[in-house]
């Protein structure tokens, strides 16, 4: 694998997970110590990432109070979050056009397509970065206000760019999901969320299973208005039936 390879796999490496280790790139890479090191030494230099001892973390500003920042979402779940991928992908026809939210999950999700003969549209940063690369998806990216703490473009217009747009599917996250009701941090992120859903023919929930029964700020859309929720398999049998009674579950394995 040449440098520049390289250089571009560890960059969508950090998109996926915030944080690597030497040792991640090692055996990933199928490379030396010495070149991990100076790979990210000059990814570094150049203004893509920051060193840690031991690896590297993508480059972020500050972000708002009393919210997990990207980067720790970023390292929760994350055997789980790629499973969860794995299946929502498995259920993409080619050809299909499909809306992919904000969100880490989502991201891991993007990763999974970037071979797919299929068209995206996002209004999600990190997802954009992961796939504007790929020499098959067909690409759109919803402009609009832009949060960093998410990545995502929001507000007026992004929703009047969304408005005319259609989707066979939808795939979007959430902070939270109980009773009826699956809630985000953000009414901004939510309405465009609930906006997207409702363009589309099959509305898909991705969530690890740590999201049930817990509680957020905004409310964007209820779990009878989903088709499909894809999580993974650490779901609680009370969870399944209290939940399932409401939609469909499938679990990640």
């Amino acid at each position: 694998m040449i440098k520049k390879e390289r250089h571009e796999r560890i960059l969508d490496m950090l998109n996926i997970e915030g944080v690597i280790t030497i040792k991640d790139m090692m055996k990933e890479l199928n490379i030396s110590d010495m070149t991990a090191r100076r790979d990210l030494d000059a990814l570094a230099k150049a203004g893509f990432l920051t060193r840690i001892h031991g690896g590297a973390q993508r480059l972020y500003k500050d972000e708002e109070p009393h919210k997990k920042t990207h980067i720790e979402k970023k390292v929760l779940q994350t055997k789980e979050k790629k499973l969860i991928a794995q299946k929502a992908n498995s259920i993409i026809k080619d050809g299909e056009t499909v809306f992919i939210g904000p969100g880490t999950t989502l991201e891991h999700l993007a990763v999974e397509l970037k071979t797919r003969n299929i068209r995206v549209i996002t209004n999600s940063l990190p997802v954009f970065l992961i796939l504007n690369k790929s020499r098959t998806v067909d690409l759109l990216l919803i402009g609009g206000e832009y949060r960093e703490i998410t990545g995502a473009f929001v507000g007026s217009m992004a929703t009047t760019n969304l408005k005319t747009l259609r989707f066979s599917k939808a795939f979007v996250s959430a902070n939270a999901v109980s009773d009826n009701a699956i809630a985000t941090y953000s009414d901004v992120e939510g309405e465009i969320q609930q906006l997207a859903l409702d363009n589309a023919v099959e509305k898909i929930l991705l969530v690890d299973s740590t999201k049930f029964n817990r509680y957020d700020f905004f409310n964007f859309y209820t779990l009878e208005q989903i088709d499909t929720i894809i999580t993974d398999n650490q779901i609680s049998q009370d969870q399944l039936n209290e939940f399932g009674r409401l939609t469909t579950i499938i679990q990640a394995n």
